[in-house]
């Protein structure tokens, strides 16, 4: 089984495929002086942009990994992924706290999806 990438680039790739399952790159914001619910948005944005580019939507994500600079944003992230997610197909979901990349950086997800196309 062979490894097709989504947009590689010369760090990482939007996606790494392998058969029908998807691993997506780690989805940031770029606008850090957002609060936690503008960098949410943002993010679950990328994530739905990554997944049209693979064929399909939120319905075909199986599990998110969810990093938040300070778990004290958890309900403003709460309030934007409940408003997002699919009610009929919720993926998996694990969050935790992390220091993130950048300063000012509130929030990183990770999805698994399958890759309809």
């Amino acid at each position: 089984m062979t490894v097709q990438r989504l947009n590689p680039g010369p760090r990482m790739s939007d996606a790494a495929i392998i058969g029908d399952i998807a691993f997506l790159a780690g989805r940031i914001p770029t606008d850090l002086t957002g609060d936690i619910t503008a960098q949410t948005r943002e993010v679950l944005d990328a994530i739905d942009a990554v997944m049209a580019k693979l064929g399909g939507s939120k319905a075909d994500i199986a599990s998110v990994q969810v990093w938040l600079a300070d778990m004290a944003d958890f309900p403003g992230m709460n309030a934007v992924w409940d408003a997002w997610v699919d009610r009929e197909n919720p993926p998996a979901r694990a969050t935790c706290g992390a220091a993130l990349a950048r300063p000012g950086m509130r929030v990183e997800m990770v999805a698994v999806a399958r890759a309809p196309r």
